[in-house]
């Protein structure tokens, strides 16, 4: 389980070399795709009946936060194909094989209902557009999360209660728009997708919100959502990881103007180095400690209670806030070094504070996790 670890550890370098021209293309180039495919990245949570490495989530997390630390936007695309892999589990196993089944399989796209699913004979005709398409440019497969619709348009379950599933597309049924121009995470390629009459066939897809899943284990005990957040505050625990291997760098080289001292021999540098590491070591122990207490009682044969999922997502909201305000820190203290896009130090600090937006993340997922810490009715539904 660890080689995925080393994979990711032995190819960041050379990942890092190409962080400006990820950047530039605003999407993974192909020959980058290719190293991570080729090093299995994409697919950590496929089960081992398709051939996959079926990771547990701590190692699946190390990965990522790897990758983070070399470039962001390749870690936004290891995360969503690692965290979307889990739904494996989730479907019928002719789609199942179908979908991850071959070794070059790589799946993203965005699970709120957006789209419009009719149903027909045979499954779902599909129409609609969804924003945030990460890594959906290179996908075998590609998500949309979907409402069911009748024949006016208007919002309607199937008479099985099917209401919201995530479907699986073809990446011929797909127009991507050219709407990924941002601050940050522009490695990602993020961009807007569409689709128009796509036939899905029954199964298909994936109700996230109430899937049982089809394998049993630890792995499929884990709620997707919380897996998402898990993989984002990954993404920021890794960026920040390297920003502070950078920083070190700078400040032993800096000498500020005006000042007979380097960086790393001023007071500041030194507090600030020292915090960011802090926030770091103490957010990722804090993460694999819910992650870690979670896995047990799922190793057990146990469900996640709601106290479970609602620890982790109050970690990874910790993680992505804390990590972001820290990588802006390290930001000023390097002064004017690190305004120039071209510095992989500037670039980290964007691709966190884009990262600390995620929904799955972001600064209200404390609301949801106060209001249940105190006791107050919460709808859980998303956690």
């Amino acid at each position: 389980m660890a080689d995925l670890v080393q994979m990711a550890r032995e190819l960041g370098p050379s990942i890092a070399e190409r962080s400006e021209r990820i950047e530039a293309t605003r999407t993974l180039p192909d020959d980058v795709v290719d190293d991570l495919r080729s090093a299995g990245l994409f697919r950590f949570f496929v089960p081992a009946e398709l051939g996959g490495p079926e990771v547990d989530v701590a190692t699946g997390m190390a990965t990522i936060a790897e990758m983070a630390r070399h470039d962001g936007g390749a870690a936004w695309c290891v995360m969503i194909a690692g965290t979307t892999s889990l739904l494996a589990g989730f479907l019928p196993p002719d789609h199942a094989a179908t979908i991850y089944g071959p070794a070059d399989s790589c799946t993203g796209g965005y699970s709120v209902p957006t789209g419009a699913a009719r149903p027909v004979d045979g499954g779902l005709v599909v129409s609609g557009s969804w924003e945030w398409g990460s890594g959906t440019r290179h996908c075998t497969w590609i998500g949309g999360g979907t409402r069911i619709v009748n024949g006016t348009g208007a919002t309607a379950s199937r008479a099985d209660g099917l209401f919201a599933p995530f479907v699986f597309l073809e990446p011929g049924d797909v127009e991507f728009v050219d709407t990924w121009h941002v601050t940050g995470l522009s490695g990602s390629g993020s961009t807007d997708y569409a689709t128009r009459e796509a036939f899905v066939p029954e199964g298909r897809w994936v109700q996230l919100t109430d899937a049982k899943p089809r394998l049993d284990g630890p792995l499929w005990r884990f709620p997707f959502y919380g897996m998402l957040a898990t993989g984002v505050a990954a993404v920021a625990i890794g960026l920040l990881d390297g920003a502070i291997d950078r920083f070190a760098e700078i400040a032993e080289a800096k000498t500020p103007q005006g000042s007979g001292r380097t960086l790393a021999e001023r007071a500041s540098g030194q507090t600030a180095i020292s915090t960011a590491e802090a926030t770091a070591r103490s957010t990722r122990a804090f993460l694999l400690d819910a992650l870690g207490t979670a896995w047990d009682t799922a190793s057990a044969g146990d469900p996640l209670s709601i106290e479970h999922r609602r620890v982790i997502r109050l970690a990874t909201a910790d993680a992505a806030q804390r990590c972001a305000d820290a990588l802006i820190n390290l930001q000023r203290q390097a002064g004017g070094t690190a305004v120039y896009l071209r510095e992989p130090l500037q670039r980290a600090v964007r691709d966190g504070q884009v990262a600390a937006t995620h929904g799955m993340v972001a600064e209200r997922i404390h609301e949801l996790t106060g209001r249940i810490r105190l006791g107050l009715d919460t709808d859980t539904t998303l956690l």
